[in-house]
């Protein structure tokens, strides 16, 4: 554990910021699942699911949680199999 003051505070905001990173980055791997089982079992709401995944990997993308052409990898391997 630090003695500086400064460095107690960036020990609390740093797991703040990995909680919140933890979650989101959580939240998009599920709803790229999603849309992946959805597209393959061709059910109804794919396409929902589709766009609500692409804008979790775009989202996830501008924060820096992953990369971009990882998130683009990730788009285009969704649009290929709807």
């Amino acid at each position: 554990m630090p003695n500086i003051k400064s460095a107690i505070k960036r020990v609390k905001t740093n797991a703040k910021v990995n909680a919140q990173n933890s979650q989101v980055k959580s939240a998009m791997r599920t709803a790229v699942k999603k849309a992946e089982t959805a597209l393959v079992a061709k059910e109804d709401n794919a396409k929902e699911l589709l766009s609500v995944a692409v804008k979790s990997l775009d989202k996830a993308a501008s924060k820096g949680l992953i990369h971009k052409n990882a998130a683009s990898r990730q788009k285009a391997r969704l649009m290929k199999k709807a």
